[in-house]
């Protein structure tokens, strides 16, 4: 079973001015896990984190965790205004993004962002429609697979993102020429690791790398971002990753490998998304309809419109029936959507406690990729965001959308 940070009773009070669906948000969970991950890596003097705007690109989340201590990633020019409009700038800002427009490099660049160049190409490009500024990042791709203990975490060889590690050597040395003076490596080869391992044997390829680029470029790097991919468990059997074991385990490689190479300044950067947010939101829906065919269904007042995962990727997402937490699980249950799609489903052949008309429905760990990912498919309207506030309050922080607010881009001749 999982722990839901929510009470049905408060829910029954929500729902006196603000009715389902909505994604709601803990505060007081956000700012322990941005503590929580500062302290993990407290040993590292430059360590920043540059949380995913891509994840929840909500301007009152992003303003909690400025306050903690983080920056922002951002991967478009749209994402580099909304961080410009909280009034985040300068070195508080990586921009990664690949196959990436002109327009967005040079907003980058008028913020004063740290640009993460995906392609040895982007170079020349940058070069021509900016210049190069004196501190920049690079991404690494390895190839092949990448194993822990001899499991395959993800195939970075068949990912689109990153450099060679010969296109980084030479993007250094023509970046150098360039004007470049500070550098940084960055590399992203795994999804959503539910492992202690995974940060600190990725630390140790970049480390490697930073070590070795330094020594045939002459390079002077001043940080490696190790990205995102540490996981969250979305089952409830699932064990939940130790970030202050991640910490210490990044600090060993790191000692080991950076500091014999006299390079014990560098700082470390992380881009979490899902592990700062995603078990801190939930989808907050309620059973509107059941239908009795050749399977047992209960559609919600929500869709795949409001959370997508599920219907792309198979992905799971637990269930909670508030109220009947402890009654038993006898009843199978496909959880719907009202879109015209057959993968419409919050669940498929999932055992929950009976459930009725009205009942509330909660959809765990949508804080990340969760409202991020909506869209407008059937006409269907985006639904609100909520935030529980430290003091029990519940505050608006995205209002649903409209009809008109689906129509304001259409052109009616």
């Amino acid at each position: 079973m999982k722990e839901t940070f929510v009470t049905l009773e408060k829910l029954k009070e929500i729902d006196k001015t603000y009715s389902t669906p909505y994604h709601l948000y803990y505060e007081k969970g956000i700012r322990e896990n941005a503590r929580n991950l500062r302290k993990a890596f407290s040993w590292n003097n430059g360590f920043k984190e540059f949380f995913a705007v891509k994840a929840t690109p909500n301007p009152t989340i992003l303003k909690i965790l400025h306050e903690e201590g983080c920056g922002l990633d951002c991967s478009s020019y749209t994402e580099l205004l909304l961080a410009e409009r909280v009034g985040v700038t300068g070195g508080e800002i990586m921009f990664s993004s690949n196959a990436t427009p002109e327009k967005d490099f040079l907003k980058a660049s008028e913020l004063g962002a740290t640009i993460n160049l995906d392609d040895y190409t982007h170079v020349s490009f940058l070069n021509r429609i900016s210049g190069i500024p004196e501190k920049i990042c690079c991404r690494f791709n390895p190839g092949g697979t990448f194993t822990i203990s001899n499991e395959i975490m993800d195939n970075p060889g068949d990912a689109k993102y990153g450099m060679t590690k010969d296109q980084m050597i030479k993007a250094f040395r023509e970046l150098m020429a360039l004007g470049a003076k500070e550098f940084g490596i960055h590399a992203f080869l795994a999804s959503n690791t539910i492992s202690n391992e995974y940060y600190p044997e990725l630390a140790r390829v970049l480390f490697e790398l930073a070590v070795e680029i330094a020594e045939k470029t002459g390079a002077n790097i001043t940080f490696i971002n190790l990205s995102g991919g540490v996981g969250i468990p979305y089952k409830p059997e699932q064990p939940a990753n130790d970030i202050f074991v991640i910490g210490e385990g990044v600090r060993k490689q790191f000692e080991r490998i950076m500091v014999p190479a006299g390079m014990g300044n560098v700082s470390i950067y992380t881009e979490l998304g899902r592990f700062m947010l995603g078990p801190y939101g939930c989808l907050v829906a309620k059973a509107i309809h059941e239908k009795h065919i050749y399977k047992e269904y209960i559609g919600l007042d929500a869709s795949a419109c409001d959370l997508m995962r599920p219907a792309m990727y198979g992905a799971y997402h637990h269930i909670t029936v508030m109220g009947k937490e402890n009654d038993p699980e006898n009843y199978r249950y496909d959880i719907t959507g009202s879109l015209c799609e057959n993968n419409d489903k919050f669940a498929i052949d999932r055992w929950l406690p009976k459930i009725d008309i009205g009942d509330f429905i909660v959809i765990h760990d949508t804080g990340a990729h969760g409202y991020a990912m909506g869209y407008n498919y059937n006409g269907k309207l985006r639904s609100k965001e909520l935030l529980l506030r430290e003091n029990g309050e519940v505050k608006l922080i995205r209002r649903a959308e409209t009809p008109e607010d689906y129509f304001a881009t259409m052109i009616f001749d």
